[in-house]
């Protein structure tokens, strides 16, 4: 609905200056490449906020299925104030 209203009022601008025989401000071309900038410009921004602001996963790796835990890890450690074995 937004491109028709900006056609329209575009048009009626045109129309006020045929009718005023205003010249435009700008050369056609010239107005035209500062629009497709402005286009240009406004989907650039979402694509560089997401490339700056992109979060990148984080994977945890388990070990291979099959494989015991490494020896330190299935010792429990020892409770505070409990006396070492062997002395």
């Amino acid at each position: 609905m937004g491109y028709v209203i900006s056609l329209g009022v575009g048009f009626g601008v045109g129309l006020l200056y045929w009718l005023l025989k205003v010249q435009s401000p700008a050369p056609p071309l010239i107005a035209l490449a500062g629009l497709l900038g402005m286009v240009l410009g406004e989907h650039a921004i979402p694509v560089v906020k997401a490339q700056l602001f992109a979060q990148t996963p984080t994977v945890q790796v388990a070990p291979p299925a099959g494989t015991a835990p490494a020896a330190s890890a299935l010792q429990k450690p020892n409770a505070p104030g409990a006396a070492k074995e062997g002395g």
